[in-house]
Parts: structure tokens; C-alpha cells; sequence
């Protein structure tokens, strides 16, 4: 174990709304840094709290010249740490230490060369002067008139002469009108590097080894030496680091258990029994309980109403599980991050864009206390625990799967029928997915049956079938996502195969959306 504990070496941003937040917290994270997202609405008391050793102000779609613009109490700076505050964040700290925030003659968004004027602190290693410039990404309607007093300029633009400013006294404060975090700032890692280790003198402790030791002792310690515990598996890479971790801090003690909601994709109760045959000595309890979850999913369609039926029955399961058992008191699932973000609405940036079954959609009362190991982690470091845990590819690769499972990639009523349709034409595409080499390079390939029928022609027979849509995205964590170019050769074979093989689609359709402003899934 290193000598401090990662989470006293720790970041928090505070979130006015920028599409970039959680970058923010990626890029920190990647510098082996621990950092938490705080709405900008959290009181005093709790940011004094989290006890963090430095302050990130984030960029956001509000101006501080609107009357109704997000602000914070003015006692905030006033917290001894350092602050970075970045785009809305720069403007936040113009405008509550008395400098002067205009609207810009010129609006700024996209690339902007920018020359540093002090090679200190925020911009040490790098040269000054104009034939020193730099590319950063800009992306506002507003700029710095005049800095607040003891304040000066450390970076300027043409658009913008005070791109970046410190306070000359203590030189704790900085801001920039630019978003170091985007890789369209080439230098960006570099400036947030100054910032973590030059500026906050922090250690890069957040590393996967770290997290598990970590992970395994709070584990122990919630647990006790009699605690026992029940795993939700699903047989995806969240789940299964979960019942790995817990399984190395109390042995035998763990049960996980395996519920088949008839909602999974083709063959995956088998391929989850033999993966944990294979692979793990844990006790596996495998429940079927098919008809249990369709009977009660009859008749219903909207999105949020499947997830908390579906959360609410996993848990029932659960607790007459434990109950056989005897002396259960925890249940473990793999919540991320991520599904912690999407599920509780922050209502000063981020709104609650759905409601994940292990968290938003579980019930108010449960007899079982939570354990969640990866609820700080975002998919990609979750991965990276499974890495050094020695878990095989097949789970570590494998592209995420949602708890509710097919359930949410039926638009409208579930039922057997739409099923077999859904699980029969998914398995195509991730065969052939598999089959071109490119499983590795995508985040996530699915299929989508839609709630629409269309006309078509099959042996020269007019037809009247369902539309499938078929969705594969790249990304580095789910919280931004953008779809894949695949090769046409690729996608005519998917639609070919579907069209000829799976009863009742006669059209396939590819899903070309990007997240924002869509979302990875359809529901």
C-alpha cells in the first residue's frame, strides 16, 4: 500500500453544466489522480467535507451576465486550496473577485492559437512569446474585460487578451477561457499536470493495484469477520470484478448469484456457467426466473417503468435467496460511476437522463445493505482492476451489457415473441461482429427491435415485418460516445443475414447518432 491513502490525494470538480465535465474527470483520473464530480449547488459544508487538495471550477452553457446564471457563494475562493477554474469557471472567478466579464465582440468556438505570457506555474515548461503559440480549444460567447485586482494575465489570444489569469499574491488561483481537458488542446495534459503536481503538489496514487488493496481492506472492514454476501452477477465485466474483489477480501463467504430474467442475450446462462467453472472457485447460485420477470413486464412500455419493475424484482430475488442462505446482509453489484451520474439528477448541471436499475431503479426499502467496490469507477478503470485481478479477455473485453438486459433494446411491450426475434438477430451481429476482427476496437454492437412495422417484398410475396436497428459506438467510458464507421461489406452482411435467418424482420436499419445528444442505448 502507498504510504498516504489515494483518497486523501484527491480532486473535486465542481459541475456548472458543460458537456466536457466529466472529461474533466477522466483526464484527472488518467494522472493518476483521485477526483469526485459535485454539482455546483452542493453547500459549503459538504465541499469543505470531501477534504479536497485542490478546487476545479468547470466550463458550463450559462453567463455570468444572466440573471439567472449558476453561481456560488463568494466564501468558496476562500477555501485554502489551489483552484483551476476553466471556461464559465474563469468567468465565475472574474466576477466574483470583482473583475469584469464582457460579451466578446467575436464569439470564440473551436481552435484558437494561444501564445503564454508567464512560464511559471500553470504554463511551466512551456516558451513564451509569439512565436511560441499553441493550439487550444475555445468554446465561448464571453471574455475577461479586466481581471479582478491581483490578478494578471498569463495567456492570451487575438479574440481574448486575458485567455488565462493568476492571482499574483498567493498564486492559488488560476483560470483559463480555453478546455485543456478536449484533445483538441494538444498542451491540455501538460497544463493539468501543472496543476495536480506543481500547483495542488499532489501524488499520483490512483492506479488499479492501489484501488483493489484499497477495494479488499473496506471490504473486509464493512463486512466484518462473519459478514456474508451475496453477488448480483450478470456475467459482464462490472459484475464479475465485483465478485473477483469481494471474493479475494472474504473468501467463501461470498455467493454470487446468477438470475436468468429470460431478458439475456442468446447462450449467455451457459457461457456464464462455464466462464465461472473455468475460471473461479466461487459458489454460484444459478436462478431461473424467466417467467417471473415477463409476467410482470406485460402490458408495459415505458422505459422507466421497466427498469424499476426489473430492479425491484432482481431485489426480491435477492432477499428470498438470502433468506435460504441465512445470514445475508449485503448484496454486491457493479454500479459505475457512470450509472451513478446518469441516475441521480445533480439539478444545477445535469438533469437524470434514466434510471439504472442498480441504482436508480432499486427499491426505497431492502433488507440487504449494498456493497458497490466500483462506484467511483468509470468503465474503462473498471476494466483496468480486472486486468490486474488476472481475469481473461472474454470478460474483460466484453462490450457492456445493461442490467435490464433486452428489455430496454425492445421498444414498447416485451414479450416472447419479440424476444426470440431480438435474441436471434443480436447473436448475428455480434458474430459478425467477431468474425471481422473489429469486437476489440468498438465500445459497444447491439441490436435495437423497434416498435414499427414497414412493407416488403420476400419471394415475391408482399410482406409486413419489423424493423431492426443495428447500433455500434466508440468510446473510452460510456459518458460520451459517437458512432461506428463500419465497413459497408460488414454492414451488408449483418442486414443479409438478419433479413434471411431471423422470422418477422424484413428491414434493417444502422443507428448513425452520436451521444450527446443521444444515448448509447435506445431507452
Amino acid at each position: 500500500m502507498p504510504s498516504k491513502d489515494i483518497h486523501d490525494e484527491k480532486i473535486l470538480i465542481l459541475d456548472f453544466g458543460s458537456q466536457y465535465t466529466q472529461l474533466i474527470a477522466r483526464r484527472v483520473r488518467e494522472l493518476k489522480v483521485y477526483c469526485e464530480i459535485l454539482p455546483c449547488t452542493e453547500s459549503l459544508d459538504r465541499i469543505r467535507e470531501f477534504s479536497p487538495r485542490g478546487i476545479i471550477l468547470s466550463g458550463g452553457p450559462s453567463s455570468v451576465l444572466d440573471k439567472d446564471a449558476l453561481m456560488v457563494p463568494p466564501e468558496l475562493l476562500d477555501i485554502p486550496v489551489p483552484f483551476l477554474g476553466i471556461c464559465y469557471g474563469m468567468q465565475l472567478i472574474t466576477h466574483l473577485m470583482g473583475g469584469q466579464v464582457g460579451k466578446a465582440e467575436r464569439r470564440e468556438y473551436g481552435s484558437a492559437s494561444l501564445c503564454a505570457d508567464d512560464n511559471s506555474d500553470l504554463f511551466s515548461g512551456f516558451e513564451t512569446g509569439e512565436e511560441s503559440r499553441f493550439k487550444v480549444w475555445m468554446s465561448h460567447g464571453d471574455r475577461i474585460e479586466s481581471p479582478p485586482p491581483g490578478f494578471q494575465s498569463i495567456a492570451h489570444t487575438e479574440n481574448s487578451p486575458i485567455a488565462a489569469m493568476k492571482d499574483t499574491a498567493a498564486s492559488r488561483l488560476f483560470a483559463v477561457q480555453f478546455h485543456p481537458e478536449v484533445v483538441h488542446t494538444p498542451r491540455g495534459r501538460e497544463i493539468l499536470e501543472n496543476f495536480l503536481f506543481k500547483i495542488c503538489r499532489l501524488q499520483p496514487l490512483w492506479t488499479a493495484r492501489s484501488y483493489i488493496d484499497m477495494a479488499v481492506e473496506q471490504i473486509r472492514r464493512e463486512v466484518g469477520d462473519e459478514g456474508r454476501v451475496l453477488c448480483a452477477l450478470s456475467g459482464g465485466v462490472d459484475s464479475s470484478v465485483v465478485a473477483v474483489l469481494v471474493h479475494r477480501a472474504i473468501g467463501d463467504r461470498l455467493t454470487c448469484v446468477f438470475v436468468d430474467n429470460g431478458l439475456l442475450r442468446k447462450n449467455e446462462v451457459q457461457r456464464v456457467k462455464t466462464v465461472f467453472s473455468d475460471y473461479y472457485q466461487i459458489p454460484l447460485i444459478v436462478l431461473d426466473a424467466a417467467d417471473s420477470f415477463l409476467d410482470k413486464l406485460k402490458g408495459v412500455e415505458d422505459p422507466e417503468q421497466k427498469r424499476k419493475i426489473i430492479g425491484n424484482e432482481f431485489i426480491r430475488l435477492f432477499e428470498i435467496e438470502a433468506e435460504k442462505i441465512g445470514k445475508v446482509q449485503y448484496l454486491a453489484q457493479g454500479t459505475l460511476y457512470p450509472d451513478v451520474i446518469e441516475s441521480v439528477s445533480f439539478k444545477g448541471p445535469s438533469a437524470t437522463i434514466k434510471s439504472h436499475h442498480n441504482v436508480g431503479g432499486l427499491p426505497d426499502i431492502m433488507n440487504l445493505k449494498l456493497i458497490e467496490p466500483l462506484r467511483e469507477l468509470f468503465k474503462d478503470e473498471a476494466r483496468h482492476v480486472g486486468r490486474e485481478l488476472g481475469m481473461p479477455d472474454e470478460i474483460v473485453k466484453r462490450h457492456p451489457f445493461p442490467g435490464p438486459g433486452l428489455a430496454i433494446r425492445i421498444i414498447g411491450e416485451v414479450t416472447d415473441e419479440r424476444l426470440h426475434i431480438l435474441k436471434e438477430a443480436d447473436a448475428i451481429v455480434r458474430e459478425e461482429i467477431r468474425a471481422s476482427g473489429l469486437h476489440d476496437n468498438i465500445w459497444q454492437a447491439f441490436a435495437v427491435l423497434l416498435p414499427i412495422k414497414t412493407v416488403g417484398v420476400m419471394g415475391d410475396e408482399r410482406t409486413y415485418e419489423n424493423v431492426l436497428s443495428v447500433r455500434a459506438v466508440q468510446s473510452l467510458d460510456g459518458m460520451t460516445a459517437d458512432w461506428c464507421h463500419l465497413p459497408y461489406e460488414l454492414l451488408s452482411r449483418i442486414s443479409n443475414r438478419i433479413i434471411n435467418e431471423v422470422r418477422g424482420v424484413n428491414r434493417v436499419v444502422y443507428d448513425i447518432s452520436s451521444k450527446p445528444p443521444a444515448t448509447i442505448e435506445w431507452e
